[in-house]
């Protein structure tokens, strides 16, 4: 098979177009697809070779093929990272690259705010290993460093928070992660490659749920962990091949064809997006609104400085409670009611009962999840229609 040259030199629209492409004999122009478990071998010797790593090539589809590899560089040259491996989800992700490295002994600090599988992992999975773990107001530095211990070896965060789209200070935060001998994780599917940069901001680790916005089109599942070379190598690449959360090749060719539209889609939902959040911003039956695109968002001068434009979701409370959110909710004719988010079709949910029902309602209310908040997915649908239909919706609420 025939490698394209580096494309890092070019901008995000043209990497994700032509990124980490490999062409077989045929010259295909659309990425082929290596529907296969296993690969054949020349010789016994190339076998051993390859086993031992030192000949280059694909064993075993679990943790290497055709497909996944060029998935794996496409995002690599889009995020400047320097390796990469593909899960079968964005939990897969989450879940190896926290436990991975760690140990019995070890301790976490990570950000109170996040979706609710990733606080499972880290305060209930976790633990079954002796590994500690302490959450913080991720809006609170002083929080970050008061909770750093001697043993503490990774600090994990989303930014902005699922589903309340606080944005979380990366830069310094990756300060106080490294002065304590720790690295930081973040969850950057909010915010997408297209809007933020978590290894240019200080971030030793990015993770994605590729089934969001990469895909777009709500059609698989996917997660991907990028980071240096050596973290990839040390503590990613093993695990994955001897416990097997991997990515399917055909997941992996059809995330490729997400990434090629990737930066159309998110722009055009962002747009729609900022159009939503200032139509209903003022709206009577609306207590609160959450965008991180407009200039009233808590964190306005953060974002403006961490992030490109203000992504893709946006966060409401009606007046009334959970009844009158689900009559909102229920009234909706557009926007379809889904806990996923970044597809193509506009996509609401009741966090409360959804994403984060898990959470005792203190918890949520301490998170400022009400029973009344609702989190939107901008689809790629026209904006006015999307108004309107919120209008009406808003009126039976």
């Amino acid at each position: 098979m025939s490698e394209t040259g580096s494309t890092k030199r070019f901008r995000p629209e043209t990497k994700l177009v032509h990124s980490g492409a490999l062409r077989s004999q045929f010259g295909e122009t659309s990425e082929a697809l290596f529907l296969t478990q296993g690969f054949i071998y020349d010789s016994a010797e190339q076998c051993e070779a390859r086993f031992k790593g030192e000949d280059p090539g694909f064993l075993y589809s679990r943790f290497s093929n055709p497909n996944i590899s060029m998935f794996e560089r496409r995002m690599i040259e889009l995020e400047g990272a320097e390796a990469a491996r593909a899960t079968a989800t964005g939990m897969a992700a989450v879940t190896t690259a926290i436990l991975a490295p760690l140990k019995a002994g070890d301790h976490v600090v990570a950000a109170k705010a996040m979706f609710g599988s990733c606080r499972y992992v880290v305060e209930d999975l976790l633990p079954r290993y002796g590994i500690q773990s302490t959450l913080v107001d991720g809006l609170d530095l002083d929080q970050w460093k008061r909770a750093m211990q001697p043993n503490t070896k990774t600090c994990f965060l989303e930014s902005p928070t699922n589903p309340t789209l606080d944005v979380l200070d990366i830069q310094s935060i990756a300060e106080i992660a490294h002065k304590g001998g720790a690295r930081l994780i973040v969850d950057n599917v909010f915010a997408t490659p297209i809007w933020q940069s978590p290894l240019s901001l200080g971030a030793d680790v990015v993770i994605y749920s590729a089934t969001k916005h990469i895909d777009g089109q709500g059609r698989c599942l996917g997660g991907i962990i990028l980071s240096s070379e050596a973290f990839i190598a040390e503590h990613i690449h093993n695990f994955m091949r001897q416990t097997g959360p991997s990515m399917s090749p055909f997941n992996a060719w059809v995330l490729l064809k997400g990434l090629e539209t990737l930066g159309v889609r998110v722009r055009a939902q962002t747009e729609t997006a900022a159009k939503v959040a200032n139509a209903l911003a003022s709206h009577p039956k609306i207590s609160r609104l959450i965008y991180p695109g407009r200039a009233d968002h808590p964190q306005a001068a953060l974002v403006k400085k961490q992030m490109r434009a203000g992504s893709t979701l946006i966060g409401f409370e009606v007046k009334g409670g959970k009844a009158a959110a689900f009559r909102c909710l229920n009234a909706l004719q557009i926007s379809r009611i889904s806990n996923n988010l970044g597809d193509a079709k506009s996509l609401v949910t009741h966090p409360a009962t959804t994403t984060h029902q898990r959470l005792t309602p203190e918890a949520r209310a301490e998170l400022g999840i009400s029973e009344g908040f609702i989190r939107f997915s901008a689809g790629l649908e026209h904006a006015d229609d999307l108004i309107e239909d919120f209008a009406q919706a808003l009126e039976k609420a």
